[in-house]
C-alpha cells in the first residue's frame, strides 16, 4: 500500500511540475530529468472561453500524450487519462464559468499511474485569478 501512495504522489508532483514550467526549454530539461525517474510527461498550452474550451482540453490531453507516448491508442488509457482531466478541470469550473482562460496541462505517468494537471489564468482583460486543478487514475 506505502509503493502504491508514493507512486501516486510522484506521478502528481510531475505533473504539477510540468504544468508550472515558464519556457519550452525548462519543460525538455524537466521531461529528461523526469525520465531519469522513469516518469513520463508532456505539456500542452490552452486558451479561450471557458465553456467551450473543455472538450479541447481533454482533447489536448489525449492528443499530447499519445504523441509523446505517455498512452497507448486504446481505450482504457485514453478514458483514464481523459477522466483524470476532467476531474482536474471539474476543481476549476466554478471559478471559471462565463470568463476567459488559458494556461498549461501538465500530464505524467509513472507505471499505472497517470496524472493531469491543468494551470490556468483565469480572467477578464488584465485581472486575472490562477488555479490549479490536478486529477489522477490508475491504468
Amino acid at each position: 500500500m506505502k509503493e502504491l501512495i508514493a507512486s501516486s504522489k510522484l506521478t502528481a508532483s510531475a505533473s504539477i511540475r510540468i504544468a508550472l514550467t515558464n519556457s519550452r526549454e525548462e519543460e525538455a530539461e524537466l521531461k529528461e530529468a523526469l525520465k531519469a525517474e522513469k516518469i513520463n510527461a508532456t505539456a500542452a498550452d490552452f486558451g479561450g472561453e471557458f465553456i467551450s474550451s473543455v472538450s479541447k482540453i481533454i482533447e489536448r490531453c489525449v492528443v499530447a500524450a499519445q504523441r509523446e507516448g505517455i498512452i497507448g491508442n486504446n481505450h482504457n488509457e485514453e478514458g483514464a487519462l481523459a477522466g483524470a482531466a476532467r476531474e482536474a478541470i471539474s476543481q476549476i469550473t466554478s471559478k471559471a464559468i462565463g470568463l476567459n482562460v488559458g494556461g498549461k496541462i501538465g500530464i505524467a505517468r509513472y507505471n499505472d499511474h497517470i496524472s493531469v494537471c491543468v494551470y490556468f489564468g483565469i480572467g477578464l482583460l488584465h485581472l486575472n485569478e490562477i488555479a490549479i486543478g490536478l486529477g489522477h487514475r490508475a491504468i
